[in-house]
């Protein structure tokens, strides 16, 4: 089996519709970005050590197939629309559960307590980048409103499975730097 097609040479990629696009379009670059952040949740749920984390981040890999499946066509009759309000809710339930079990914070923490919860800030990063992307393609093109707040709740997912990944270590405060 051949990987290579030889067809994007030139710099132009194949949507899953079929139609020609070059590969910096903003397009490529939305579901590029939702690939790279499924590969990057993989790559933490090596690092979590909570079960129950590791298989909602499976889970939600799973799901991303679906997202970047929407972006990468603008024919819905090839790919029809995947992400349903059904999804959010499922977010927004994993997001009040984990911030329900960690104290309240009222300052920023410093990213790296531990590998899992190092990873999952950067897939955080990850996601609010690709949600940015969308926002931009959004602005020349149709784009489902569901795609768009689950990629947005998604980044809080991450937030509150990082910050509880925290809770058991000794995490770092941000404090301002007064010598500046």
């Amino acid at each position: 089996m051949q990987i290579y097609t030889k067809t994007g040479d030139k710099g132009e990629t194949s949507l899953f519709d079929g139609k020609r696009v070059r590969k910096d379009e903003v397009r490529v670059e939305s579901y590029g970005t939702i690939d790279e952040l499924n590969s990057y949740i993989g790559f933490a749920r090596h690092f979590v050590e909570d079960q129950d984390i590791a298989d909602i981040l499976q889970r939600i890999q799973r799901e991303l197939f679906d997202v970047a499946g929407e972006l990468a066509t603008t024919d819905r009759d090839k790919f029809p629309e995947k992400i349903e309000q059904s999804h959010i809710d499922v977010l927004e339930r994993i997001i009040d559960t984990y911030l329900e079990k960690i104290d309240k914070m009222d300052a920023f923490i410093i990213p790296g307590s531990s590998k899992g919860s190092a990873a999952l800030h950067v897939a955080r990063t990850i996601c609010r980048r690709g949600e940015r992307r969308i926002l931009r393609l959004s602005r020349e093109e149709p784009v489902s409103e569901h795609l768009m707040k689950y990629v947005n709740r998604l980044s809080d997912v991450l937030y509150a499975l990082a910050r509880f990944s925290e809770t058991e270590l000794n995490y770092v405060v941000f404090e301002k730097n007064n010598e500046s």
